[in-house]
């Protein structure tokens, strides 16, 4: 290590002094703690960034976010130059060089990881890290320590993208360049006219404050609701994480029939729900097993539609092979459903990064947590003959039925942000869909859908708290109950409480 690099770490390492007893790890959120704690590590994230940035050649992009967690939290994760996440290989060296207890032990790990990984840091390279961030109030001071971190390494430059949303910014990354969320949007003259009023809780984040300034340019007609413009926190009784039955804040009878949906705080999470009529304070939760069921239908219906348009020759033409990802979380009826529209269903331990390693492996792989991650991704391959198709059509039968879906499928894929799961996209595309099908959330008959013996129990740590997640399905409250409280035993008795 040049003598100027090594004068330069120390010196910057030495203003962000590790807090004593801290000791944190990179998981599926990048790292996540009180924000009072996180200024050393985020510098640290910056360092890994910008290593990360010239070990690729690419641009590569950092986060200041904390989803769903409560306000006093904050966080920071690396997307990496496909804007999906920071490759699992380098995640032990971001959790030493996170915990490293002194500027000298990071410097070592530092000059030890980069021969390991033949990193020019003599200055030669350059580097480029796009930082974002949303509107957690502790954002501004860490996006202070992460520029810092970014600027101790030598030819390394950032691009302060401002308050943006995490997809926005993992979008920015895999495009490179700085890019607006409109190229995700179809045109107003695409999207069919409606009466019909959606309503967004924008988790008072930056999801609602984007929609807003994206109202005028869409078909369908969305209120925002807790755009964070007023006087309500940040994920305080609003949001995608916060809802099960409950109904979030400034919601009511008034939005009975109306189609509801909500973010989280950093805008990547996206559920549904409908308010009750009878009790107007509670909700029917469409969460993300039901929408996922949606894009796969309307997905598997255009591919459908296209098949029927072959010659009767039977001409060997392009099989796409859709997949569907789901974890141990999902709901089983909806397996069962996928899994009778002829689709192929997978699973993967929880976390987006499995799932959408797994889903890339597909020509159309689709995934979507039961918590509102998601998205679709589309092979080279499958982009390259559907835009084909579409141009094959369009010369000989335009207007066809076969012509229309091959459009669809471009549009979704022009619409749907393949880099990271995007709730404002992810909300377009359901919006779309509905008004294709000519369907609404609010007139669903939920109590058609009957189980019997179908319990499904799932635990596992979710990754980014200190506590254990517990999954139950049950053909009734009270078994479901009943079913819980054994769990919580069993836990309680194997891991102590």
């Amino acid at each position: 290590m040049k003598e100027e690099q090594l004068s330069l770490l120390l010196k910057s390492s030495s203003k962000f002094p590790l807090p004593q007893g801290v000791k944190l790890s990179y998981g599926t959120a990048g790292f996540r703690a009180d924000a009072s704690i996180l200024r050393s590590t985020v510098f640290r994230v910056g360092i890994l960034a910008a290593l990360r940035s010239l070990q690729t050649k690419s641009v590569i992009g950092l986060m200041i976010t904390a989803s769903h967690n409560v306000v006093s939290d904050n966080g920071v994760k690396v997307a990496d130059p496909s804007g999906g996440m920071l490759t699992q290989d380098w995640e032990p060296f971001a959790d030493s060089l996170a915990n490293a207890p002194d500027p000298h032990h990071l410097l070592q790990l530092i000059n030890e990881f980069v021969k390991k990984e033949k990193i020019p840091l003599d200055g030669s390279g350059s580097a480029e890290i796009l930082l974002g961030r949303d509107t957690w109030p502790s954002g501004e001071s860490l996006v202070e320590a992460a520029n810092e971190g970014v600027n101790s390494i030598l030819g390394a430059n950032f691009v302060d993208m401002g308050v943006v949303t995490t997809p926005q910014l993992h979008w920015m990354v895999s495009s490179t360049k700085q890019g607006c969320l409109m190229d995700l949007v179809p045109n107003k003259s695409e999207m069919a006219n409606t009466d019909e009023k959606s309503i967004l809780d924008g988790a008072n984040g930056i999801g609602g404050e984007k929609l807003e300034m994206l109202k005028e340019s869409l078909g369908p007609v969305i209120e925002v609701c807790n755009s964070g413009k007023g006087a309500g926190v940040l994920n305080e009784k609003v949001g995608s994480d916060f809802k099960e039955k409950i109904l979030p804040r400034n919601f009511g009878h008034n939005d009975v029939g109306s189609r509801c949906a909500s973010f989280d705080g950093d805008a990547d999470r996206l559920v549904y729900f409908s308010v009750i009529q009878e009790t107007g304070n509670k909700i029917n939760l469409v969460d993300g097993d039901k929408i996922l069921s949606l894009f796969a239908l309307f997905i598997k219906e255009q591919i459908s539609i296209l098949e029927q348009g072959k010659d009767e020759k039977g001409s060997s033409d392009y099989h796409a092979r859709i997949g569907v990802v789901q974890t141990a979380y999902a709901n089983g009826g909806s397996t069962d459903y996928l899994k009778r529209l002829g689709l192929e269903v997978v699973f993967t331990p929880t976390g987006v990064k499995y799932l959408h390693e797994q889903a890339a492996a597909y020509d159309i792989g689709i995934y979507f947590e039961a918590n509102g991650h998601r998205t679709v991704l589309f092979s080279e391959k499958f982009l390259s003959w559907v835009e084909e198709k579409n141009h094959e059509l369009s010369s000989v039968s335009i207007g066809s039925e076969q012509q229309k879906a091959a459009l669809r499928l471009v549009a979704v894929s022009k619409l749907i942000n393949q880099a990271v799961g995007d709730a404002l996209s992810g909300l377009l595309l359901v919006e779309a869909i509905l008004q294709h099908m000519g369907w609404s959330v609010k007139v669903l008959d939920w109590k058609a859908v009957v189980t019997t013996n179908a319990e499904t129990v799932a635990v596992k740590p979710p990754g980014i708290q200190e506590s254990i997640n517990a999954k139950i399905e049950a053909s009734t409250q009270e078994e479901d109950d009943s079913l819980a409280k054994s769990l919580a035993h069993l836990v309680e008795h194997f891991l102590g409480s």
